[in-house]
């Protein structure tokens, strides 16, 4: 027997905004899934079925086939290098990557540079377009602080409405990209489970352009 198609969620804040797209486009989960210790949630009507994962592992779930698809943002998916399909672009969790450096600091050129970010590959290619070869400083917990104390002379980080940095005497230099999350498919899932998925992105494409 064919197992359903299993949908890997992100935990944190795209976690809300994914299940209510979901739910917009007929797929809903039911209410309790979100405080449930359950691994593997089921939606109302039985034809798929969602793991929520940390953001991070989602694509390395989706491209190793253990996940038939997920949802996830542009920043991972380009960081990781995942090799998924991405039939669809969701419209949530809309944000910028920036270079973001102290007010009116002069930054440093080529290689005495420091960068601190969470995504050392992305922001080496964002460089390497540049010719520029800085010093990039990997970080997983805060990264506005870096420059502050002495660790840095810029970040590469996501900028929603940029109060966190000026907050902390920062700005924006240079946009690295634009961000936005994505429904992956595994490319063997796309044909195996070609009706279902096929299915499900017919409706999430339907409701990506509506108004919330």
């Amino acid at each position: 027997m064919t197992r359903r198609v299993l949908i890997a969620l992100p935990k944190g804040r795209l976690y809300d905004r994914a299940v209510g797209l979901l739910a917009r486009g007929g797929i809903r989960i039911p209410d309790a899934a979100g405080t449930s210790r359950k691994l593997v949630l089921a939606d109302e009507q039985g034809r798929y079925e969602f793991v929520p994962l940390k953001p991070v592992d989602i694509p390395v779930y989706v491209e190793s086939g253990a996940m038939d698809a997920g949802i996830v943002g542009s920043d991972v998916l380009r960081e990781l290098e995942s090799d998924v399909y991405e039939p669809v672009d969701l419209g949530i969790g809309r944000c910028r990557l920036v270079l973001a450096a102290p007010e009116s600091c002069v930054l440093p050129r080529g290689g005495a540079l420091r960068v601190a970010t969470k995504y050392p590959r992305t922001t080496e290619r964002f460089f390497r377009g540049k010719h520029a070869h800085p010093h990039i400083v990997r970080l997983d917990g805060s990264v506005e602080i870096a420059p502050l104390l002495g660790l840095a002379d810029a970040i590469v980080d996501l900028v929603e409405t940029g109060r966190t940095l000026r907050e902390n005497g920062m700005c924006v230099v240079e946009e690295v990209s634009t961000v936005s999350a994505k429904l992956i498919v595994n490319r063997t899932a796309m044909k195996v489970k070609s009706d279902d998925i096929r299915h499900l992105i017919t409706q999430l494409d339907t409701v990506v352009y509506e108004d919330p």
